[in-house]
């Protein structure tokens, strides 16, 4: 065991609130494939992995 916690998954009202990007710009961005994918995890169920968002974060802000 490595003894890192497993990665946590952002709703869309958590990447809104960290990127302050509108939903319609983050689904704009990702069809362009310039923003971290999102994660299917059932028919109506989508999530963003955390680390990748963040990373995408440092990477606008530098």
């Amino acid at each position: 065991m490595t003894g890192q916690p497993p990665e946590r998954l952002l709703k869309i009202g958590d990447v809104m609130e960290r990127t302050s990007l509108s939903r319609a710009h983050i689904y704009t961005l990702m069809k362009r494939g310039d923003f971290p994918p999102q994660r299917k995890l059932g028919h109506r169920c989508a999530r963003w992995v955390e680390s990748e968002v963040d990373a995408w974060t440092r990477g606008v802000a530098a």
